[in-house]
């Protein structure tokens, strides 16, 4: 196990330079960072020439991602057009979006892993039928609009919750936001753990484990669901990173400033620093959560084993 840890985490190294690189190249070769935080005003030239020299721009796109990465191993992400520094947007913005992303992974775990096991053991029957078009409908329905219904019916209609999020952002103000958010993951880990469960309720195993006379909850909980599993660990590993990244619309409707909240801030002000920085940190919640992931697996069907 030790040794594929070391090389998981050695095969990670060139993966997270070259996805970097990808976005340093998209975010700076694409476009002009000092023009565009001119907007429509041509920037006087001695001006424009300091403001590159300052953020490292008057150097070759080769010797700016070599600065950056550098940088970075020193804990610093560079510093936003307006001065700040991209650290401290960091600090502000990653925990609400870590909470919310807690809620929503919560949500479709649970709900999602227990709907498809209700769903795969009763297949074919009007359950299943109905469960199935439920999570077809949710896949359907963009995210902004069941946000804005949701947020409409609870937050006004009925007064449930508070229709938009605090600065503060505690777990009890994120249950709306991180059920919109995780809508339609749910509804994938609904149909992934249904049909995993479909598929394995017919294995030897499973029947091997019948005829030993085995409690019905045991084999079902113990042998079935826990085989079925796989898939769906895999789904919601790799989803983490989506969430944290894609929420860019729940943040908006609830009034959250998160990562997806800076993202969109940073992409709608041109601010390259602010981009390459916090998707420079998704990166690494990409990997990591898919090395846990892989991890997992021997947790979950003992017979995997890594060399």
């Amino acid at each position: 196990m030790g040794r594929y840890v070391i090389r998981r985490l050695l095969q990670m190294v060139p993966v997270f330079i070259g996805s970097t690189l990808l976005i340093f190249v998209m975010v700076y070769a694409l476009g002009d960072p000092v023009a565009a935080l001119f907007g429509d005003r041509a920037p006087d030239p001695a001006t424009a020439a300091q403001i590159r020299k300052d953020l490292y721009l008057d150097h070759p796109l080769w010797q700016q991602y070599v600065h950056y990465m550098a940088q970075i191993f020193q804990g610093n992400f560079g510093t936003a057009f307006d001065g700040q520094p991209v650290l401290t947007l960091m600090s502000t913005a990653w925990p609400l979006t870590i909470r919310l992303t807690i809620v929503a992974v919560v949500v479709e775990a649970l709900i999602g892993v227990a709907l498809g096991l209700f769903s795969g053991l009763r297949r074919g029957r009007t359950v299943d039928s109905g469960v199935l078009v439920l999570t077809l409908v949710v896949v359907s329905v963009p995210t902004f609009v069941s946000g804005y219904v949701l947020q409409y019916l609870f937050g006004v209609e009925w007064n449930f919750v508070n229709p938009s999020v605090s600065p503060a952002a505690p777990f009890n103000e994120l249950l709306l936001p991180g059920i919109v958010l995780a809508l339609v993951s749910l509804a994938y880990v609904t149909r992934l753990t249904r049909t995993s469960v479909v598929e394995n309720h017919r294995a030897d195993y499973v029947r091997t484990a019948i005829a030993k006379g085995l409690p019905r909850h045991r084999v079902v909980l113990r042998h079935l669901l826990r085989n079925s599993l796989i898939p769906v660990v895999t789904f919601i590993g790799t989803d983490i990173g989506a969430l944290m990244g894609g929420a860019i619309v729940t943040e908006r409707i609830f009034n959250i400033h998160g990562v997806g909240y800076q993202l969109y801030q940073g992409i709608l002000r041109q601010n390259s620093p602010t981009v390459v920085g916090f998707v420079t940190i998704l990166v690494i919640v990409f990997l990591i959560a898919n090395l846990l992931v892989d991890l997992l697996y021997a947790v979950l069907d003992p017979r995997i084993r890594y060399a």
